[in-house]
């Protein structure tokens, strides 16, 4: 069985948790900051994890991490 490679684009935006789960940031902070509310912005700062849906897909990408 030939080892998996990682993508690193994935890896540079994805980090597993202890407990296997898959952290993410979350996306909107780049522009155009000045017209959305700062409690939005707030919450924007914090990461969050990926959803189910998703969560098979990123999982493939990052096996090793």
């Amino acid at each position: 069985m030939p080892k998996l490679k990682t993508h690193k684009g994935a890896a540079k935006r994805f980090k597993k948790t202890a407990n296997g789960k898959v952290k993410r940031g979350q996306s909107g902070m780049r522009h155009m900051l000045s017209s959305k509310a700062k409690k939005r912005k707030r919450k924007w700062g914090t990461a969050t994890l990926e959803s189910d849906a998703e969560f098979r897909k990123v999982n493939r990408m990052i096996p090793y991490q």
